[in-house]
């Protein structure tokens, strides 16, 4: 079986790995500093180099999973499609990769995007609910990735890479409003929202729908992210004024401290409902974000690996999460069950 090509190993990208390799696939990460706990693995051929450099090099069409930080994983999803790769993206960027369709399909590449937890198993679970009913009066999600007891400070850790997190607060929210695609402040419709095993959460819009505002046919849809009280109220009073350098500092993942991932994505259509709650609290030191995240990147990644994105219901171009068939939702949710992450659903 051809290795698989794993591009940046930060929290989430070293859990796939992982897990792509406990499975027997053999992965080459590549990354500028390769983690100590990927460098003695059987199973995976560790390259520091420059991403870009690398991917320069291959001569034989690959599976490649982008998960490098959102400003450099876009830099290099040209030279991917240019590659004829087959392609799992998970670089939050702002720009969207659709634009590289035609060049995709002109090279026989395949690429799948946004393909985290929120967006991309967020997008396939709005799909079920389209296929169920068709046309969506109300959609909602709520998901946010946070510490279990809030502090004196920011009441946050980054599980991701915490630029991306800084753009996620600052870039204008994309929402449907009565059938209309309208553009709002981030940050705003702030609400407080129960979560399990809290007193309440503050939620607000931020730009998270993403594909799904020209795929899904809603009404009302938009989407929140979940976080203390404390951190909402400190980035809106001295956030923006903050350097970046110390956000980055202050934000650090801290392996040793509990956290949890939190998502409800609820779909109403006239008086039937569909919600799913998925809650993961991490597992043997696995982060729950890098599980959340990491397992539906992991689903695709192994898919495309053993059976060819054409089983997911893609052909050359580019797909957002939401166009995978019902089979590929079902495996990831399969994946969820196997590896202990908790989905709810109720009607």
């Amino acid at each position: 079986m051809q290795p698989i090509v794993a591009l940046g190993c930060g929290l989430v990208g070293e859990y796939v790995i992982h897990r792509l390799a406990d499975e027997g696939h053999q992965v080459v990460a590549v990354d500028i500093r390769i983690p100590e706990s990927l460098a003695h693995h059987s199973e995976v051929i560790s390259i520091e180099s420059d991403a870009q450099e690398y991917v320069a090099s291959l001569k034989d069409k690959s599976i490649v999973i982008n998960m490098l930080p959102g400003r450099i994983g876009h830099r290099i999803r040209e030279h991917l499609v240019r590659g004829g790769h087959s392609i799992v993206d998970l670089a939050f960027t702002e720009e969207d990769p659709q634009t590289l369709d035609a060049l995709a399909k002109e090279h026989k590449a395949t690429m799948i995007w946004d393909i985290g937890i929120a967006p991309g198993l967020s997008n396939m679970l709005l799909a079920q609910a389209q296929r169920e009913f068709g046309h969506l009066d109300d959609v909602s999600i709520h998901v946010g990735g946070n510490p279990t007891q809030p502090d004196e400070e920011w009441s946050y850790m980054a599980p991701f890479s915490p630029s991306d997190v800084i753009e996620e607060y600052t870039r204008p929210a994309r929402i449907v409003r009565d059938g209309e695609i309208v553009t709002v402040p981030a940050l705003t419709e702030r609400h407080c929202i129960e979560v399990e095993g809290t007193d309440g959460m503050d939620a607000f819009l931020t730009d998270g729908l993403r594909s799904v505002l020209s795929t899904i046919n809603a009404t009302n849809m938009a989407e929140y992210t979940v976080r203390w009280p404390q951190h909402i109220d400190r980035w809106l009073s001295e956030g923006k004024d903050t350097p970046e350098e110390e956000l980055l500092a202050a934000w650090t993942f801290d392996r040793n401290r509990s956290e949890f991932t939190w998502m409800k994505v609820r779909c109403q259509a006239k008086n039937e409902v569909r919600q799913w709650t998925i809650v993961d609290y991490g597992h043997e030191g696995d982060g729950s974000m890098a599980r959340t995240t990491g397992l539906v990147t992991y689903a695709l990644a192994s898919l495309f690996a053993t059976k060819g994105p054409e089983y997911c219901g893609l052909g050359h171009g580019i797909y957002s999460p939401e166009l995978v068939n019902e089979a590929t939702l079902e495996y990831v949710l399969d994946v969820f069950q196997k590896h202990g992450v908790n989905v709810i659903y109720s009607k």
